[in-house]
C-alpha cells in the first residue's frame, strides 16, 4: 500500500477499487448510492460488491481494473450505479496481486529438501528393481527417471520458471510415474526371457518394447492430455505442478523405451565380450605353439 500510494497517489476522497475487498467496497459505496438516488437493499449491495470484485480478480484482468468503464459488464451495474462509482472510487494503476518471501536461509534448506527427496526415492526404487528383477535392471531405470528429473529441471531453467515446494511435488510424482512405465517393460522383457530362451536379448528386448508400446502410448497420452488441461486452466498456483508433468510424461514415456532398455543390452553385451577374450586368448595360445613347433622357432623352457 505504501509503495501505491507512492507511485500512484489517489484522488482526494476517492477509494481505490483495485485494492478493496467485497465487504469494504460495500461499505464505501453504501451511503454514496443512497444519497444518489440509487434504490437497493443490503444483500442487493452485498452482491454487487461481490460481482465487482469477481470481475477484477478474474482473467483476464487478474486483479487490476484498468478503467471503470469496463464496470458496465458487471451484472447490477446500471448506468446509475457506473456513475456513482466513478465518483467514489478510482482504479489505481498499481495493485498488490500476490505476495511471497523467500529468504536466503529457507531458498537454500529447500533446495537441500528437494535433492535429497529425489535422491532418496531414487535410492529406494534402485533397491526395489534391484531385489525384484536383477541388479542391472535397478540401475538402468535409476539413469532412466535421473534423466527424465534432469531435463525437467533444465526446460525449467530455459523458460526460466521458478521451482517451488508444488515443483518438487511434481517432480517427484514424475519420478513415481516414470518409474513404473519402465517396471512395466522390464516385466515383459523377464517374462519373454522365460519363454524365448532361444532368441537374443536384443531380440527379446525389440518384441517386449512392442508388446508395451500400445499401452505406454495410450497412457501416456491421457495422462499427458490431462496434465496439459491442467497446465491450460489450472490456474497461477498450479502452473509450475502441471508444466512439470507436461514435460516429464513426454521425456519419462521415451526414456522408458530408449534408455532403461538399451543400457540392459549394452551391459549384457559388455560381460559377454569380457567373456568372449579369455576363452579365445585361451584357444589361440595353443595354435601359435604349434606354428613355433612347425616353423622351428618354439622356445624351450
Amino acid at each position: 500500500q505504501t509503495l501505491t500510494a507512492a507511485l500512484a497517489p489517489a484522488p482526494a476522497g476517492k477509494y481505490n477499487i483495485n485494492n478493496a475487498g467485497a465487504a469494504a467496497l460495500a461499505d464505501a459505496l453504501r451511503d454514496p448510492l443512497q444519497r444518489g438516488g440509487v434504490a437497493m437493499s443490503e444483500p442487493q449491495l452485498q452482491d454487487l460488491a461481490k460481482n465487482i470484485v469477481s470481475f477484477r480478480d478474474t482473467p483476464p484482468n487478474s486483479g487490476l481494473i484498468r478503467s471503470l468503464d469496463d464496470l458496465s459488464k458487471v451484472q447490477g451495474v446500471t448506468p446509475a450505479v457506473l456513475n456513482v462509482v466513478k465518483q467514489e472510487t478510482y482504479p489505481s494503476p498499481l495493485a498488490v496481486i500476490n505476495t511471497e518471501t523467500v529468504g536466503a536461509k529457507i531458498g537454500a534448506d529447500l533446495q537441500r529438501q528437494a535433492m535429497l527427496a529425489v535422491l532418496y526415492a531414487l535410492a529406494g526404487m534402485l533397491v526395489y528393481i534391484a531385489f525384484r528383477f536383477e541388479w542391472i535392471y535397478g540401475v538402468a531405470a535409476v539413469i532412466a527417471v535421473f534423466h527424465d528429473t534432469i531435463i525437467t529441471v533444465g526446460l525449467f531453467s530455459i523458460f526460466n520458471k521458478e521451482i517451488s515446494l508444488t515443483v518438487v511435488a511434481a517432480l517427484l510424482t514424475l519420478v513415481g510415474y516414470s518409474m513404473n512405465d519402465t517396471i512395466v517393460v522390464f516385466d515383459r522383457i523377464r517374462e519373454n526371457l522365460k519363454t524365448l530362451r532361444r532368441e537374443s536379448l536384443e531380440s527379446v528386448v525389440n518384441r517386449s518394447v512392442n508388446q508395451t508400446l500400445s499401452r505406454t502410448v495410450l497412457t501416456s497420452g491421457l495422462t499427458f492430455l490431462t496434465a496439459f488441461a491442467l497446465l491450460l486452466f489450472g490456474g497461477q498456483v498450479l502452473h509450475g505442478f502441471s508444466f512439470a508433468l507436461v514435460c516429464g510424461i513426454i521425456v519419462g514415456t521415451y526414456s522408458s523405451i530408449f534408455i532403461a532398455s538399451p543400457i540392459v543390452i549394452f551391459w549384457q553385451d559388455y560381460l559377454e565380450s569380457r567373456k568372449r577374450t579369455p576363452a579365445a586368448v585361451a584357444v589361440s595360445a595353443p595354435r601359435e605353439s604349434k606354428e613355433a613347433v612347425r616353423r622351428g622357432t618354439a622356445k624351450v623352457k
